[in-house]
C-alpha cells in the first residue's frame, strides 16, 4: 500500500494540474485530442438546452449519524446526459425537471414566444410570456404542445444547418447564439414537463412524458450528431479572426461544444451512428422506469400500526404526523394519541422513524422496505439497472472508450479513474479507523443501557442517536420549536446580504405555483436595489406526488440573447406543517436548505452573460457542488445561527449551551459518515468501471455492492440488501461515475470556508470582505472560467485538503494533509 505521504502529495499535485488542463481546453487545444472521438463533453451541451442535464442535489442521507439529512436520491439532478428523464431538462447538482425558458415580464426583458414558441393557442405551454402558468398547465396540454415545440425548433435548426455548410458563415453570433435562441421555446416547454414530473406526479402527467419522450430524445440526438453544426464549431475554433474577437467564456462554449457533440457521436457513421441513437433512446427510457419504480414503491409502503406500544419512544410531534398519514389512507378517526398510525418509507417518515421507535422488530421492517425498495414486482429495477449498465458500456465502446467511467470523467475536473481511485482511498485511510472506534464506541453505550448482543444495522441509528442524546444532553427532535421555517429563512437571507450583499423579499401572488404551499422570492442588488433574479421555494414533503430529496433545478437561465434573469426552483422534503404549528425544521434540515440556496445562488448571480456558460451551466459536475457544501458551514457561525435559532412561540434564542454542543455534534461519528459517502462513490465507480455487465457468469451488481463494502463499511450490508435497484442519484440522476464528486467538491468547499475563519469569523468587515469577493468569483463567474482558474481568483492558491479533515474532526493534532 502507498504510504500516507505519497497520498498525500499526489492529491495536492491532482488539485494543482487543474489549471494546465482547463487552459488546454480553453485555448482550443481540446481539438488535438480528436483521436479520441468523445475526448470532451461537459454535461450540460450547447445542442441539448442550456440546462439540459443539471439538476444539483445533495448526498444520499445517512441513516445512522447526525449528518442526516432530508434530501434522498430519488430528485436526480433531473436526467442524466445519457438516460435521464430528458435530455433538455434541468441544472444540480448536477443539482429534475426545469430548463432554460422565458423570466417573468421585466423591463429589457423578451417573451421567448417570439423566439419561435408560438402564441399559445390556449395551451398553457405555448403561452410563454412571463414565468410558467402552473395554474392552467394540465397533463392533455403535454403532447400537442411538445410536439409543436419540437417541429418549430426542428425546422429553425434545419435552417441553421443550411447556413453552416456555407462558406465563411461560422460565427458565434451566426451559431452559438442563433440556436440558443432556436431552443429557447422548447426548452421552456419540456423544462416545465420534467419539473412537474418531479413536484407534482400523476398517472396522466406521466403517460403524456412517456409518449413524446422517444421523439423528443430521437431528436435531440440527431441534432447532436450534425456534421454541419459540428464542422461550423470546428471552424470559428480554428479560424483566427473568429476565434481571437472571442472572450474566454465564449471560447469555452465553442470548445466545450465540440467535446460534447463528441460525445454525442458526431463522429460515427452508418450502423454505429444509429445503434447510438438506439442507445440513447433506451437509456433515457430505462432512467425514467427506473426513478418512477422508486417512487411508486416508496409510495406503496405503508406500515400501518394500532398497538400504541408499538410506537413508543416517538415524540408527539411524529405520532401526530403518522395518524395524518393514516387518515389519508382513509381511517378518519386516526389521532396522534390513540392512532391508528401510517409510517412510510418517505425520509421524513423513514429516518425519525428508525432513530425514535423502541421496537426493534417495527424497526426491522421499515429498515428492510427501505432497503429493499424497488426490489418487487411491479416495480423491480433489476433489469433496468443490468439493461443502464449494458448500454452505457456498449455506448462507450462505440466512442471509443474502454468504459462508461471514462465518458464520464471527459467532461469533469477529475483527469483520470486513477486520480479518483487515489482520493477515494486516501479518504478511506483517513475515516476508517475512526468509523471502526465509533461503531465500537455505539456497541458498548447500547449494552450498558440495557441493550443485549450485537448491534444490527436497523440499531444503529436508533442507538446513535440515544448516545448522541447521552454525550451531548440534546435531543435533535426537541430542538424542533427553534428551527421554524420562517424564521429559518429571515436567518438565511440575512445571511446572504450580509455576505453577499443581496436583499430577498417575497413576492407571493405575483406567478402561478403548482402547489399552495409553494412561495416565490425576488433577489435583488442592496446596493443598487436591482431586480437580478428570482426563485420558487417548494419546502414540504408530499410523497403522494412529490419526488423524495432536495434539490435546486433551473426554471430560466441568464441570457443577454434572450433577454432573461435567472429564476431557480429550491425544492426540499421538510416536516410539512401539522394543524396550526408550523414547519418545525430539524438542525439537517436546516443545512439542507442552505445546501439548496448555495446552488441557487451560483446560478441567480452569475455575472456571464452567455446562456451557455451561464450560472451552474459548463461548470464540471465535480466543481458545481462548491457553493452548496460551503453554505453548509454557514449554520455552525454563531451570528447566522442565531438570527434563526429562536422559539417560534416566545422568541427567545437557543441557549448558548446547546449552540455548543450542536458545533461539537460536526465531528459525531464523522468517521462513518465520510466513509459511508466513500462507499457509494467506490461503488458508483466500480460498476462503472471495472465491472462487465456482459459476463453472466461473473459478479452481479449486488457481488459488487458486497465486495466494495469490504473495505468501506463497519457493518456488512444485509444479503437480501437491494440498496442500489434505488440508487437514484447514478441510475436516474446523472451522477453515474460521479458520485465521487460530493468529496472531491468538498475539498474546496471547506477550504473556501477557511477564508473565512483565517480573517476572523467575528471581523464583521473582513467577512464581508471574503464574502464579496467569493460573490465576484465562485458565484458570478459561472462556467465562463475553468474551475481552477475561479478558486484561484477567489482564494489565491489551490485547494488543499486539510480543512476538510480538520472540519470532519478527523485530523490528527498537529498534522498538516497538505504537506509533501
Amino acid at each position: 500500500m502507498r504510504n500516507a505521504y505519497h497520498r498525500r502529495g499526489v492529491l495536492i499535485f491532482l488539485l494543482a494540474i487543474y489549471a494546465s488542463i482547463d487552459t488546454m481546453l480553453r485555448h482550443g487545444l481540446g481539438k488535438v485530442q480528436g483521436a479520441r472521438p468523445l475526448q470532451a463533453g461537459r454535461v450540460r451541451t450547447l445542442f441539448l438546452g442550456a440546462s439540459s442535464t443539471r439538476h444539483v442535489q445533495r448526498p444520499h442521507p445517512h441513516p445512522y449519524t447526525h449528518r442526516t439529512s432530508s434530501k434522498s436520491i430519488a430528485w436526480t439532478r433531473a436526467a442524466a446526459a445519457l438516460g435521464g428523464m430528458s435530455l433538455l431538462t434541468s441544472v444540480t447538482g448536477t443539482a429534475g425537471g426545469g430548463s432554460g425558458g422565458p423570466t417573468a415580464p421585466t423591463k429589457g426583458m423578451t417573451s421567448m414566444a417570439a423566439g419561435g414558441g408560438g402564441g399559445g393557442g390556449g395551451n398553457a405551454l405555448l403561452e410563454q410570456e412571463g414565468l410558467p402558468k402552473f395554474g392552467k398547465i394540465t397533463p392533455e396540454a403535454v403532447v400537442p404542445a411538445i410536439r409543436q415545440l419540437s417541429e418549430d425548433f426542428l425546422s429553425r435548426f434545419q435552417e441553421l444547418e443550411a447556413r453552416c455548410s456555407q462558406e465563411g458563415a461560422a460565427s458565434f453570433e451566426a451559431v452559438i447564439e442563433t440556436m440558443e435562441k432556436a431552443r429557447g421555446p422548447l426548452e421552456y416547454g419540456w423544462g416545465v414537463v420534467n419539473h412537474l414530473l418531479g413536484v407534482k406526479n400523476s398517472d396522466a402527467l406521466r403517460e403524456a412524458h412517456q409518449t413524446v419522450q422517444p421523439e423528443v430524445v430521437a431528436m435531440l440526438t440527431q441534432i447532436g450528431q450534425s456534421r454541419p453544426l459540428y464542422d461550423a464549431m470546428v471552424a470559428i475554433q480554428e479560424t483566427p479572426s473568429e476565434w481571437e474577437k472571442l472572450d474566454p467564456a465564449q471560447k469555452r462554449i465553442v470548445a466545450s461544444s465540440i467535446r460534447d457533440m463528441r460525445l454525442s457521436g458526431v463522429g460515427l457513421d452508418g450502423e454505429a451512428k444509429e445503434r447510438f441513437k438506439a442507445i440513447k433512446l433506451e437509456l433515457s427510457k430505462l432512467s425514467t422506469s427506473f426513478s418512477n419504480n422508486v417512487l411508486d414503491s416508496t409510495k406503496a409502503f405503508s406500515l400501518l400500526i394500532t398497538d400504541k406500544a408499538e410506537v413508543r419512544g416517538l415524540p408527539s410531534m411524529f405520532l401526530d404526523l403518522f395518524a395524518q398519514n393514516a387518515v389519508q389512507k382513509g381511517h378518519s378517526e386516526a389521532t396522534g394519541e390513540k392512532g391508528p398510525w401510517a409510517i412510510g418509507l418517505d425520509m421524513p417518515s423513514y429516518l425519525p422513524a428508525m432513530q425514535f421507535l423502541e421496537d426493534r422488530k417495527v424497526r426491522e421492517t421499515l429498515y428492510r422496505g427501505f432497503l429493499q425498495r424497488a426490489s418487487q414486482a411491479p416495480y423491480d429495477n433489476t433489469e433496468n439497472v443490468n439493461q443502464i449498465l449494458t448500454l452505457k458500456k456498449e455506448l462507450a465502446h462505440l466512442l471509443g472508450y474502454n468504459n462508461y467511467a471514462e465518458v464520464s470523467l471527459a467532461s469533469k475536473m477529475a483527469p483520470s479513474i486513477e486520480a479518483v481511485q487515489e482520493l477515494t482511498s486516501f479518504l478511506r485511510d483517513k475515516s476508517y479507523p475512526s468509523a471502526v472506534a465509533e461503531l465500537q464506541s455505539v456497541q458498548e453505550y447500547a449494552n450498558k443501557n440495557g441493550f443485549e448482543g450485537t448491534l444490527a444495522l436497523w440499531d444503529l441509528t436508533f442507538w446513535a442517536e440515544r448516545m448522541k442524546e447521552g454525550k451531548y444532553g440534546i435531543k435533535e427532535e426537541e430542538l424542533r420549536p427553534y428551527f421554524a421555517l420562517p424564521n429559518v429563512l429571515d436567518g438565511l437571507f440575512s445571511l446572504s446580504r450580509r455576505i453577499f450583499g443581496i436583499e430577498i423579499v417575497a413576492a407571493d401572488g405575483e406567478v402561478e405555483v403548482w402547489d399552495p404551499a409553494v412561495r416565490f422570492y425576488k433577489v435583488l442588488d442592496a446596493e443598487s436595489q436591482e431586480h437580478i433574479a428570482s426563485f420558487y421555494l417548494d419546502p414540504y414533503s408530499r410523497p403522494e406526488n412529490k419526488r423524495g430529496g432536495a434539490w435546486m433545478d433551473v426554471c430560466t437561465g441568464k441570457s443577454r440573447v434572450l433577454g432573461r434573469k435567472p429564476v431557480a426552483y429550491l425544492t426540499c422534503n421538510g416536516s410539512p406543517p401539522v394543524g396550526d404549528t408550523p414547519s418545525l425544521m430539524t438542525f439537517r434540515e436546516v443545512e439542507t436548505l442552505f445546501h439548496e440556496f448555495g446552488h441557487g445562488a451560483q446560478h441567480m448571480l452569475t455575472e456571464v452573460a452567455h446562456g451557455d456558460a451561464a450560472g451552474i451551466n459548463g461548470v464540471e459536475w465535480d466543481a458545481v457542488e462548491l457553493p452548496s457544501q460551503f453554505m453548509e458551514n454557514w449554520c455552525y457561525d454563531k451570528p447566522t445561527f442565531y438570527g434563526l435559532a429562536r422559539h417560534y412561540q416566545t422568541g427567545e434564542p437557543l441557549p448558548e449551551d446547546i449552540f455548543a454542543k450542536l458545533v461539537a455534534l460536526k465531528h459525531y461519528n464523522a468517521g462513518m459518515t465520510m466513509l459511508r459517502q466513500l462507499y457509494f462513490g467506490k461503488m458508483d465507480m466500480e460498476l462503472h468501471s471495472t465491472f462487465d455487465p456482459n459476463n453472466k457468469d461473473g459478479e452481479t451488481i449486488f457481488d459488487v455492492q458486497r465486495r466494495v463494502a469490504r473495505e468501506y463499511t463497519v457493518i456488512p450490508p444485509l444479503e437480501e440488501d437491494r440498496f442500489l435497484l434505488s440508487f437514484s442519484h447514478i441510475f436516474a440522476g446523472g451522477y453515474a461515475s460521479g458520485y465521487y464528486s460530493y468529496k472531491w467538491a468538498e475539498v474546496m468547499s471547506a477550504d473556501a470556508f477557511s477564508a473565512f475563519e483565517e480573517v476572523g469569523l467575528d471581523n464583521e468587515e473582513k467577512v464581508q470582505e471574503v464574502g464579496r469577493r467569493f460573490r465576484q468569483t465562485v458565484l458570478a463567474m459561472g462556467g465562463g472560467t475553468p474551475p481552477s482558474e475561479v478558486y484561484e481568483a477567489f482564494r489565491g492558491r489551490q485547494p488543499k485538503p486539510d480543512a476538510l479533515l480538520r472540519h470532519s474532526g478527523l485530523a490528527k493534532e498537529g498534522e498538516c494533509a497538505s504537506t509533501h
